[in-house]
């Protein structure tokens, strides 16, 4: 349980994935920015205005700069199951989605669906365009209307109404499930990382078989 919790993927981030970690996170020598820290969530400086017409006028500075850390990003299936967590140390960005996805899937899924696709996209593209060729980024619905610059190709609710597929999926799953995480987020943030990662895997652990209890229940009904 030691050496298994207290994986370090990169500078900053400590994390625990149901999935083994495939690769290292590559280093892309020709994009100048690829090193460079996210001021925001969206990738623009925090502080200032944005810095064209179409930046995305959803600020970083509205969410958890006030945090002692830049918290907890957990990634979480269609059915409200965790597929695990990874500590931000500092402001969350792109990069903390985009390492997630690429040294543990070895195959891209399908939708992501994520509260900052708009740049979220372009920045696993640029660096990954093979890897997620097939890949559709989505803002949830609950998200959606605060992106007032965002063109619609980047809602869910557009690829909705004509994809039954996207239609069929609760776009809310995740704001519930970080809703649960909010109950330990001050915890954690006073324990040392490794008591962190321990609390916050149990925590999840026990979400899961709550909801895969709900899951076989409701299956056996119908």
């Amino acid at each position: 349980m030691q050496s298994e919790c207290a994986q370090i993927i990169t500078a900053g981030l400590s994390c625990y994935y149901s999935m083994p970690q495939i690769c290292s996170r590559p280093a892309y020598l020709f994009l100048s920015k690829d090193q460079k820290k996210d001021g925001q969530r969206g990738g623009k400086c925090s502080k200032g205005p944005p810095s064209s017409a179409s930046a995305c006028s959803k600020y970083y500075a509205t969410y958890s700069q006030k945090q002692l850390t830049g918290g907890i990003m957990v990634t979480w299936c269609t059915h409200s199951i965790s597929y695990r967590f990874h500590f931000i140390a500092e402001s969350e960005g792109r990069n903390n989605v985009f390492l997630a996805m690429i040294t543990r899937w070895p195959k891209a899924p399908k939708h992501i669906i994520y509260d900052f696709s708009c740049a979220l996209a372009p920045y696993c593209l640029l660096q990954e365009p093979d890897f997620f060729a097939n890949f559709l980024f989505m803002i949830d619905h609950f998200h959606a209307h605060d992106h007032t610059k965002c063109a619609p190709a980047c809602f869910a609710s557009t690829y909705a109404e004509v994809n039954l597929d996207v239609a069929q999926i609760n776009t809310s799953t995740v704001e519930r499930g970080n809703s649960l995480i909010a109950h330990i987020r001050k915890l954690v943030s006073y324990m040392t990382q490794h008591r962190a990662i321990i609390c916050t895997k149990i925590f999840l652990s026990i979400i899961n078989c709550c909801k895969i209890q709900d899951l076989i229940r409701d299956n056996s009904h119908t």
